[in-house]
């Protein structure tokens, strides 16, 4: 019988019919399938109505972020991620800041851009006039898609015509001003977006094109500042080295990616954990650091007037707890309970001073004894468990790969076979 992927009505099929085809397909065994879980465990079938063709769900670690101090509230911090020592450096980091205060976060109105693209407009700098002169109307149609919102509070707030130009010409772009609450908002924001194409094609006797929500949000942003004590980090000396490691990536666009990843870590992993947008996120962040022309750091360091040193973050987050995802899973709603927050805006406070702490555990580390002393252990420890290493030998496998300084899946293979042996 010939592979093909070419297969229709896939999406018809129950779990257990779709995992036949896939194991036909790859030469998968039964074993193989053990991993992908009991197809009637509940969150198996909630991911089977939340996306499509499912054939099971894969499990990434959820550890909890310890002695976060935020805004004088108690933290503890879901974090959903693969990469050994994250979750530890967050915490050590916090516990740092606690020292003076924790962290400080503010965010701004849950501000969401709608994007509405006019092609072939003749005059458009005379078309963006009348739009604006007709705000009051759309902004009206808008709002009547989402009567709720609205009775909440939120729902579309302004307007706002820019004129660019492109590689096809000149375009009319609006951006519809919607406040989301405590929902992400792209849905709404969507659908108020394409509730007004009519009306603009009207206005403008123009061609409208896409109308999709921005993930740049730069209306809705998230801040946090946390001061570092120079004496619990060695002294000025380290104050220094830590501020030289930030002027790094300020001015190396190469050093400053893998800076703004760090600070991702955290941010992406809370995500996750509450089983938020993590693209939307990611992208929207990265955006931001390259608003200005220039890929630049989303955090700032300084030394204050003691010496010591003070870092802040500044990033759009765009978060909800409403909807979506995040109320549709078990472990991303038990996730919002362990953080005990209670809105769209505490919940991007939150993620912004772990982010905060993610890019100073991750800088102070690399200033002072270098990124791997702490984070070889760890790997170690999943090398040693790839290698096969059993339960009753694991440890003795990392002490010896960490002595031998070769972290390495045939060092560990040889180790291995040492120690049966010898036993």
């Amino acid at each position: 019988m010939v592979k093909t992927s070419d297969i229709s009505g896939f999406y018809k099929l129950n779990i257990t019919q779709r995992r036949e085809i896939v194991k036909e397909f790859a030469g998968l065994t039964d074993k193989d399938l053990e991993v992908l879980g009991d197809v009637n465990d509940s969150i198996t079938n909630i991911a089977d109505k939340m996306i499509e063709n499912v054939i099971g769900t894969t499990r990434i670690p959820l550890g909890i972020a310890v002695n976060f101090l935020i805004n004088g509230k108690d933290y503890l911090i879901p974090m959903a991620i693969e990469e050994p020592s994250v979750v530890a450096a967050a915490s050590n980091a916090a516990k740092l800041a606690r020292i003076r205060g924790g962290f400080t976060a503010t965010s701004t109105d849950p501000i969401m851009i709608g994007q509405i693209q006019v092609l072939d407009v003749k005059d458009p700098y005379a078309k963006k006039v009348e739009i604006l002169k007709h705000k009051i109307e759309l902004l009206q149609i808008a709002n009547e898609q989402d009567p709720v919102l609205n009775r909440f509070g939120g729902g579309a707030k302004d307007i706002i015509v820019r004129v660019i130009n492109s590689i096809r010409g000149s375009m009319l772009v609006i951006h519809l001003l919607v406040d989301t609450r405590d929902a992400m908002g792209a849905n709404a924001v969507n659908t108020m977006c394409e509730a007004l194409t009519e009306k603009i094609a009207q206005i403008t006797s123009g061609r409208v094109g896409l109308r999709i929500i921005s993930n740049l949000a730069v209306y809705r942003l998230c801040r946090a500042k946390a001061t570092f004590d120079k004496e619990a980090l060695g002294g000025e000396d380290v104050v220094d080295k830590i501020l030289d490691a930030y002027a790094f990536a300020d001015a190396d666009i190469f050093r400053c990616a893998t800076h703004n990843k760090g600070i991702m870590n955290g941010v992406t992993a809370l995500m996750l954990a509450t089983c938020n947008d993590t693209r939307a996120v990611e992208a929207g962040a990265h955006a931001y650091a390259a608003l200005n022309g220039e890929y630049k750091p989303l955090t700032r360091w300084e030394k204050d007037s003691e010496g010591n040193l003070v870092g802040s973050i500044e990033l759009p987050m765009a978060v909800g707890l409403v909807g979506g995802a995040t109320k549709a899973h078990p472990i991303a709603q038990l996730a919002i309970k362990i953080l005990n927050v209670k809105t769209a805006n505490e919940l991007g406070e939150v993620a912004a001073s772990l982010g905060l702490a993610q890019n100073f555990a991750a800088i102070r580390a690399l200033a002072t004894e270098g990124i791997q002393k702490g984070h070889m252990r760890l790997h170690a420890r999943n090398i040693a468990i790839t290698a096969g290493a059993s339960e009753d030998i694991v440890d003795k496998v990392v002490e010896e790969l960490i002595k031998i300084g070769k972290i390495r899946v045939d060092v560990a293979e040889k180790i291995i076979k040492e120690l049966q042996e010898s036993k």
